[in-house]
C-alpha cells in the first residue's frame, strides 16, 4: 500500500465527481473523516472539491440536489478522484463523464470509485486487470460485462494507483486506511474515536452482511456453506459436496440451514441464483438465455419457470418493469420543478433497482 503514501507539502487534493442518482451516505461517509483529519490536527491535510459535469445542481438518491465546485470543463490536477455514483448506474451516467475520466489518466495520482462509481471506472477501462471492490447489488453486473476487471466481494480494495469501494458507510472505513497510510494511525483513530466508531474494519472483510451475520459467529460450517454457494452460482456445486468440503454431513448442513436460515440448503442456493438472475436482468443488456446459463440453469425455459414460481413474474416482465419510468418519477417532472428533498421521488429512482420490493415490511 506504498503507492498510497501521497506525499505532499500542500494539503492532498481529492476531488469527488457526483454521478446524478449518486449515493448521499457514500459521499458523506468519505467526506467527514477528512473534514475531521483537518479538525483534530488544526491543520489542512487535505481538500475537497465537488466535481459535476455541469454547473447544473446534481440529484442524489434521496433526492437532495448538491451544486457542485467545479465542472469537468475547468477542474484542476488533484491528488485523487473519486466517482461517486448510486442507484441505476447503468444509465445515469453520460458519455462525456465517461470520456472525461479517461482523460485523467497521468493527470491524477490515483483513481477511485465510491458505491458503484466502480462500475463507471470499469466502463471507462480504467479497472483492465486491476483488483476492484463494488457495491455487491452491481457487482454480477461489473463481473460480467468486464471480464479483465478483478472483482471481489471486499469491503474495499488499494490496488496501485486505484482504490475502489463498497457502499454504506465503508468509505469512512477505507478513508480512515488512507490517512493513516498518509499522516498516521494516531490520527485515523482518533477519527475513529470522534464519529463513535468501534473499530476501522479491514480492507478484506466480506461485503454481505449475510455472511458474517452475528447468529453466525458461532457457526463456521454454515458460514463456510454460504461462501462456497456464492462463489458458485454459474455451476452449482451438490450439497453433499458442500457438506463434504466443509466437514459435515449433508443431514447436519441441512439442520443448521433450518435452525439459522428457515429453510433447506437447496431452497436458499436456488433464491441465490435467482437474485444473482434479478440483477442481472435489470443492470445489464445479457439476454434471458446468457442469463440462464451464468446462473446455473439446465436451459432457459427452466430458468423461466423457477423465475416466475419463486419471484412471482417472468423474467421478461422482471426486466420490463424495471425499465418503466415511476409514476412517481413522471408526476414530478411535471410539476413546477421544485423537487428538492422528496420520498416520492427517491422512491420513484429506486423502482430500477433490483432489490426493489425485495424484502416485506411488516408492521408491528
Amino acid at each position: 500500500m506504498s503507492e498510497f503514501k501521497l506525499d505532499s507539502k500542500e494539503p492532498i487534493k481529492i476531488g469527488f465527481f457526483l454521478i446524478e442518482n449518486f449515493t448521499m451516505l457514500a459521499l458523506a461517509s468519505a467526506l467527514e473523516p477528512l473534514r475531521m483529519a483537518n479538525q483534530l490536527s488544526g491543520e489542512e491535510l487535505y481538500s475537497w472539491t465537488l466535481i459535476g459535469s455541469t454547473t447544473d445542481l446534481v440529484t442524489a438518491s434521496d433526492g437532495i440536489q448538491i451544486s457542485p465546485d467545479k465542472t469537468i470543463a475547468d477542474v484542476g490536477n488533484y491528488d485523487l478522484v473519486f466517482v461517486v455514483s448510486g442507484i441505476n448506474v447503468m444509465e445515469s451516467h453520460q458519455p462525456q463523464e465517461i470520456r472525461w475520466l479517461r482523460t485523467l489518466v497521468g493527470r491524477v495520482r490515483v483513481l477511485g470509485g465510491l458505491c458503484t462509481g466502480s462500475y463507471l471506472l470499469a466502463k471507462a477501462g480504467l479497472l483492465d486487470g486491476y483488483s476492484c471492490s463494488a457495491h455487491w447489488e452491481c457487482l454480477a453486473a461489473l463481473q460480467e460485462e468486464y471480464p479483465l476487471v478483478y472483482c471481489n466481494n471486499h469491503l474495499f480494495s488499494f490496488d496501485r494507483d486505484r482504490i475502489t469501494c463498497t457502499g454504506g458507510d465503508v468509505p469512512m472505513h477505507m478513508v480512515m486506511h488512507l490517512i493513516s497510510m498518509n499522516h498516521g494511525a494516531n490520527l485515523a483513530n482518533a477519527i475513529s474515536d470522534m464519529f463513535v466508531c468501534e473499530r476501522i474494519r479491514d480492507s478484506k472483510e466480506p461485503q454481505r452482511v449475510r455472511l458474517s451475520a452475528p447468529n453466525f459467529v458461532n457457526q463456521p460450517k454454515l458460514s463456510e456453506a454460504l461462501q462456497l454457494m456464492e462463489a458458485n452460482v454459474e455451476e452449482p456445486i451438490e450439497l453433499k459436496e458442500i457438506a463434504d468440503l466443509v466437514g459435515i454431513s449433508r443431514r447436519h448442513l441441512e439442520r443448521l440451514f433450518l435452525a439459522y436460515l428457515n429453510c433447506s440448503p437447496s431452497r436458499f442456493y436456488l433464491k441465490l441464483r435467482l437474485e444473482r438472475a434479478r440483477q442481472l436482468l435489470t443492470q445489464t443488456p445479457l439476454s434471458i438465455v446468457e442469463i440462464s446459463a451464468v446462473c446455473g440453469f439446465i436451459s432457459a425455459p427452466h430458468f423461466s419457470r423457477s423465475y416466475r414460481k419463486h419471484m412471482g413474474r417472468s423474467p421478461k416482465a422482471e426486466r420490463d418493469l424495471r425499465r418503466k419510468p415511476s409514476s412517481n418519477m413522471m408526476l414530478l417532472e411535471e410539476s413546477s420543478g421544485q423537487i428538492g428533498t422528496n420520498s416520492g421521488l427517491s422512491l420513484g429512482k429506486a423502482k430500477s433497482e433490483s432489490s426493489f420490493g425485495s424484502v416485506l415490511a411488516i408492521d408491528n
